[in-house]
């Protein structure tokens, strides 16, 4: 079973202007709502798909239940952890360029991260965890290496998806993967990495840190997967950014569901760039036809 972990979930609130007038009034196109947050994102990739994976976090109020019945409707498999203070809203605000604001997210009482650390006991040998995104400000900094340990502990493997401190801390655990993209691979080492040879020797870094798997996407100029048995490049595919929100997450999803099935980190990248290049190309994110027919269109390399 995959289990992933959204910790800070929310309404995406998409708002597509022609023209953003600051300080006036502008008048959206349309709008739309979606389930949102990293691990959502990638539960409902792992869904087209065809992987078996369960959505684990925190849902509350109005905003919750929308999130909850939402997925309900596409299918996914949750076990959320119900609160008492709303789940958060972000807003997508789509004009000449694309701005977000996120919300902070809600407070957790003790009770309510208990019951999630409970209901994290179901994690056991053979599973997989996906760590994604961001953390409600109540909980402690090293919350996510708190449920590593535990996974860990409980023998399954995990993946994850964040930045910074938490992405250090995860590393002695030994990820079955990591995937930062090259603006963060650089803040992480505080350099400026001009060539591929700069990126895989920094995402080599990692590998010497415990990582098993390194992505580093590069948006247009594709993505590297460095790992320690070769080093690989796919191009970017052709076609018109729509939708760069969830483009990340869908590589995870791609990469984890296909190498659990085959084992073949080549396949499972090409499938990892076909998953996130099919999302960047759509209004929401990718269908399972979309992925498919960019995945015929990756080619990738050995450096």
């Amino acid at each position: 079973m995959i289990y992933t972990i959204t910790l800070n979930p929310s309404i995406d609130y998409i708002v597509p202007v022609d023209k953003l007038d600051l300080g006036g009034l502008s008048y959206m196109n349309n709008d739309y709502k979606l389930p949102g947050g990293k691990g959502i994102n990638v539960s409902r990739i792992l869904k087209a798909l065809r992987a078996d994976a369960v959505a684990l976090g925190f849902v509350g109020g109005f905003t919750g239940k929308f999130i909850e019945d939402a997925l309900d409707e596409l299918d996914v498999r949750t076990n959320f952890v119900n609160i008492q203070e709303d789940t958060r809203i972000n807003i997508k605000l789509k004009a000449d360029q694309e701005t977000e604001i996120n919300g902070r997210g809600p407070a957790l009482s003790d009770e309510e991260v208990a019951r999630f650390l409970k209901q994290f006991e179901e994690v056991k040998d053979g599973d997989t965890v996906i760590l994604s995104g961001s953390k409600p400000p109540s909980l402690p900094d090293n919350f996510y290496e708190q449920l590593i340990q535990r996974a860990t502990d409980q023998g399954a493997a995990f993946a994850i998806d964040t930045t910074g401190a938490a992405l250090e801390a995860s590393l002695s655990y030994q990820p079955l993967l990591v995937k930062p993209n090259i603006h963060e691979l650089e803040a992480l080492f505080d350099v400026k990495l001009q060539t591929d040879e700069e990126v895989i020797a920094y995402g080599k870094k990692l590998l010497e840190r415990g990582a098993k798997h390194v992505i580093i996407s590069m948006g247009g100029d594709g993505a590297l997967l460095i790992t320690k048995q070769g080093n690989y490049k796919a191009k970017a595919p052709k076609g018109k950014l729509i939708n760069s929100v969830g483009a990340g997450d869908s590589m995870v999803a791609g990469f984890i569901s296909s190498f659990l099935k085959s084992g073949d980190p080549a396949e499972s990248f090409k499938t990892a760039v076909a998953s996130g290049s099919a999302t960047a190309f759509s209004e929401d994110l990718a269908t399972a036809e979309a992925i498919e027919k960019l995945r015929s269109q990756i080619q990738v390399e050995t450096i």
